[in-house]
């Protein structure tokens, strides 16, 4: 039994306290910690694909969630597409019931509704964030999701 714990608290402090959790399989990078994050509960990554230019006119990103991690509600004047790579998420617009995403989930934000998206209370997420419509959508964030909302 003390070989047992001394093997766990051992595992524990080489995996840097997180126990044995492993990281999220996802086929993009997680990238760093998401400059956006003031428009977020939780901790994000982002890891940029594809900047806007003017021959794609599109910017595409890989943004990872930590459990219980969301969006604020906000909204994209061109619309927005995500295409979901790994764990399990939720998606809700504005007065609407909120909607589970697994892997292979895609969504199709129409312009200008108010939504919000982002990680399971108990589990990372992972999607492909396609912005529509560029050069002229632009994002308005808005209030965070309350807790009484994410449940």
């Amino acid at each position: 039994m003390k070989k047992l714990l001394a093997f766990t608290l051992l595992t524990f402090f080489i995996s840097g306290g997180s126990s044995m959790a492993e990281e999220l399989q996802q086929p993009f990078n997680k990238g760093e910690l998401n400059p956006y994050n003031k428009y977020f509960t939780g901790t994000t990554y982002l890891e940029r694909l594809s900047t806007n230019d003017e021959v794609w006119n599109s910017s595409i990103a890989n943004v990872t969630f930590e459990a219980g991690a969301r969006t604020n509600w906000h909204k994209h004047s061109g619309g927005q597409i995500l295409l979901v790579t790994a764990g399990e998420g939720r998606y809700q617009e504005r007065g609407a019931e909120i909607r589970i995403l697994k892997t292979g989930d895609v969504v199709r934000i129409p312009l200008n509704v108010e939504h919000w998206h982002g990680a399971a209370p108990d589990s990372m997420f992972s999607h492909i964030s396609v912005e529509t419509n560029l050069p002229n959508n632009t994002t308005t964030w808005l209030e965070p999701v309350s807790d009484a909302e994410y449940k």
